[in-house]
């Protein structure tokens, strides 16, 4: 294939032998976990977990990335979509709340193969970074139920300095106006996300003013209960960080944030205990379930 999946628009050859583009992955999907994942947002876990597959590769450079072994390493296994789906249900079999695929964008096609034509029991979740094309993510209508974007920068200051992405805003934005247009408001069911779209911001250190942008956006484009919001404080410093990425979010920075998000009237969504911010909670990407 010569890939035109996501924003970077590449142009790489990709095929199942060859990698390629700023992904660096091939065709067919990589992936580098399958498991019962305790530590997303409790409308997704349910009693036993949400069944996440990390996918390898990532469209986006983020120099704080947590899973930077899988997204821009080279750890992960190689997969048949009829593999993939057998995995899927596998996870639910296992008592999954929901099938979670982690950034699954650049497997576009592999993914929609493995999911078929016929409903599955559980939402489908396709969790990624934001950094999506809205065409692309028209051909997952009717196959996705629930849409899990990040949406980490409103300024391209931080999104070109930490991600290599300064145009980040201008493709998110647009990306989840076509998740909301898909799923509607969101719907809940005995506590657990069935349909909708669930914006995940992660507050990072010396970078409040992106933040507060971030959800000026959210609160002014979506009347409650029409979308879920996140605002997580779980920011890890990774190897070699240097400057404020080299430190946790402060309390006052976050508490600071959690009082902006109230006061724009974010009020459907969830928030997180600075304690999160722990390596333990990133799983080992050593190929179990795979």
């Amino acid at each position: 294939m010569i890939c035109h999946l996501c924003p970077r628009d590449c142009g790489a050859e990709r095929t199942e032998t060859r990698r390629g583009g700023v992904c660096g992955m091939p065709s067919v999907p990589v992936a580098a976990r399958a498991m019962l994942h305790q530590w997303e947002e409790p409308c997704l876990v349910g009693e036993h977990g949400a069944g996440c597959v990390f996918f390898s590769g990532c469209n986006l450079r983020c120099c704080f990335c947590q899973n930077k072994p899988i997204s821009q390493g080279e750890v992960g296994k190689v997969l048949t979509a009829e593999r993939l789906r057998e995995i899927f249900h596998g996870l639910i079999d296992q008592g999954a709340a929901c099938l979670d695929l982690v950034t699954p964008t650049h497997f576009t096609d592999a993914v929609l193969e493995a999911l078929g034509d016929e409903p599955w029991p559980v939402p489908v979740v396709w969790n990624c970074g934001g950094y999506e094309k809205p065409e692309t993510l028209r051909r997952l209508e009717g196959k996705v139920q629930v849409y899990l974007p990040d949406l980490k920068y409103a300024l391209p200051g931080p999104a070109a300095k930490y991600s290599g992405a300064a145009d980040y805003f201008d493709w998110a934005g647009r990306a989840i106006w076509e998740m909301y247009r898909q799923t509607g408001p969101y719907k809940m069911e005995n506590g657990l996300l069935t349909r909708g779209v669930l914006i995940r911001h992660l507050v990072l250190p010396g970078e409040l003013e992106n933040t507060r942008r971030v959800i000026d956006w959210v609160a002014e484009t979506f009347r409650p209960g029409e979308v879920l919001f996140s605002l997580m404080a779980q920011y890890t410093p990774q190897p070699g960080a240097v400057g404020n990425l080299a430190r946790h979010v402060t309390r006052a920075e976050y508490r600071a944030a959690v009082a902006y998000m109230s006061n724009c009237g974010l009020a459907d969504g969830y928030t997180q205990e600075r304690t999160s911010a722990k390596e333990e909670y990133t799983p080992d990407f050593d190929l179990t379930g795979l």
